[in-house]
């Protein structure tokens, strides 16, 4: 039996949006959920890989006709950025061919559909943040696949809205936050890179500003950029992890070199972000800020989840 989290108000429900959000139990997904009952005039259906198998066309097409959905939003993705190198196929299955179904299914019935995607669509070689519109040459297994469903999205559906991030954090999920407190807590010292830089994105803060093109008076599709604001190293990023969190474990810099991984990673991936900031007026706190305010003013989080 398919099993689906709702959200809604019954004596309303006639006049509402339905939402389907895929991928629902990832950290986007989940920052989604808290905010959705914010949302005044939407349904929100979330559902994961358990729970609505967006590789079977005949399947999602029932379910989006079923329930009226007027909006999908895409959080459902293959992440393990190393691990794709050596598993291609499902990679791309799960980044180009899934996305490109949710595609054709929205296109069938005319809903909007907003995707997720990455800052590993471009190289990492510039030298100023990326705008939407500079050329993409992905370098990984997960960024050939990322603009690979991009290119499939579009070409199916080329009213979506597909919004590219960085550096994704939040309480839930894995991500470089838990994983530094966690090895604050385990070493005395460890070693971070210090010349790859990009943006720290808080999943709620891109949720929210999710909600404000959900919200929005009118639906202008395209390729955004969104993160917070800002710039600094992963090496940068972990020394303020732990001055927020008041641990004495000492971080040693490392060169790409020195640090080797199975997929490269781009060495400089800040993205241009005001194209959605002007399009939609979405926030963008500092990414030192939104930090702050999650381990100061919410320590329970450095000591359950870190």
């Amino acid at each position: 039996m398919l099993s689906i989290y709702v959200i809604f108000a019954p004596q309303k429900l006639k006049n509402m949006e339905q939402v389907l959000v895929t991928g629902a139990n990832g950290q986007l997904g989940t920052a989604l959920r808290r905010i959705s009952v914010t949302l005044t005039g939407f349904t929100c259906f979330f559902t994961d890989v358990d729970t609505l198998d967006i590789f079977d066309r005949a399947m999602l097409d029932a379910f989006v006709k079923t329930h009226g959905i007027g909006t999908i939003i895409n959080c459902a993705a293959y992440t393990a950025v190393d691990r794709a190198e050596d598993d291609v196929e499902r990679c791309m299955r799960i980044n180009r061919d899934a996305v490109r179904t949710i595609g054709e299914v929205a296109a069938s019935v005319k809903a909007r559909v907003i995707h997720i995607s990455t800052d590993y669509v471009f190289d990492g070689c510039g030298n100023r943040p990326y705008r939407e519109d500079d050329p993409a040459n992905p370098t990984t297994v997960y960024g050939k696949s990322k603009l690979a469903g991009e290119q499939a999205l579009l070409h199916v559906c080329p009213d979506a809205m597909i919004i590219r991030t960085a550096w994704l954090y939040s309480e839930t999920g894995s991500n470089f936050v838990k994983t530094m407190l966690r090895l604050g807590k385990e070493r005395d010292t460890i070693g971070v890179v210090t010349d790859q830089k990009g943006t720290p994105t808080y999943a709620g803060d891109l949720a929210a500003a999710i909600g404000v093109v959900l919200t929005a008076e009118r639906f202008i599709p395209g390729i955004y950029h969104y993160t917070n604001s800002g710039e600094c190293t992963w090496y940068d990023f972990a020394v303020k992890i732990f001055e927020l969190a008041r641990m004495q474990c000492i971080i040693k810099p490392l060169t790409t070199a020195e640090y080797p991984t199975r997929a490269v990673r781009p060495a400089y991936s800040v993205l241009d972000t005001t194209k959605i900031l002007a399009t939609y007026g979405v926030e963008m706190p500092l990414w030192e800020e939104r930090l702050g305010q999650l381990i100061i003013d919410n320590g329970q989080w450095t000591i359950e989840n870190g």
